[in-house]
């Protein structure tokens, strides 16, 4: 005859369990382990840190190959640079002219880009007539966008008395304004000078870039991004 007494409850068939779960294959057993297991937001962060100093270093080094180059055959790399500055009048020329004949302007700025772009493509040929042509018209226009921008810098920085670091600006567009004006005066030569200094100039930030892009690396290894 079966017990008529009550027997024990049966234990819960439903609700959340009172012990640690066991986790499944694939996840992590520790709560801390979830913090830290790789999520795609921390590959695209490697790849991305992977990618910046790989850049830096390589535009280091391409800087610092250009500027040795420029600083043993500063004469040929100031022709050449003459000569691709006539070949961008020539082709910023032409995209003028093409959009001076465009519908989506008005007459007023489809005269000024025709004016601008046959001034442009006039200009860009006049450089193809020699090297000294070339290197006279790209001192100029350096001379003159320097000395334009020193004025603008210069004036902005003096009439605005709440300008951060004013006092740098000013000295900056001076200093701009003088070196536009002497390439002016005399654009053969300063150019020539110009042309050493921006060989200077890229060794310079070369090696600077190489160095920030070694310590990016150092950075990426410590952080385990790389």
């Amino acid at each position: 005859m079966p017990p008529t007494g009550p027997g024990p409850a049966p234990g819960p068939t439903s609700g959340p369990a009172s012990g640690p779960e066991r986790a499944g294959p694939g996840e992590p057993r520790e709560p801390w382990a979830a913090a830290t297991a790789a999520t795609p937001g921390t590959a695209l962060l490697a790849n991305l840190a992977r990618g910046a100093w790989q850049a830096l270093l390589a535009g280091g080094v391409a800087a610092c190959l250009l500027g040795v180059i420029v600083l043993i055959w500063p004469g040929p790399t100031l022709v050449v640079a003459g000569v691709v500055f006539g070949l961008y009048l020539l082709v910023t020329g032409v995209v003028q002219l093409v959009a001076a004949f465009g519908t989506h302007i008005t007459a007023a700025m489809r005269t000024l880009a025709f004016i601008s772009g046959a001034v442009s493509v006039l200009l860009g040929l006049f450089c193809f007539r020699g090297a000294t042509q070339s290197v006279l018209l790209l001192a100029l226009w350096i001379g003159i966008g320097w000395l334009f921008r020193g004025i603008t810098v210069t004036a902005a920085a003096v009439n605005d008395h709440q300008a951060p670091a004013r006092g740098w600006q000013i000295f900056i567009g001076a200093v701009s304004a003088v070196a536009g004006v002497v390439l002016i005066v005399s654009p053969i030569e300063s150019a020539v000078v110009l042309t050493v200094v921006a060989g200077i100039w890229l060794l310079a930030l070369g090696a600077t870039e190489i160095v920030t892009a070694l310590r990016l690396r150092r950075g990426a290894d410590v952080a385990g991004l790389r």
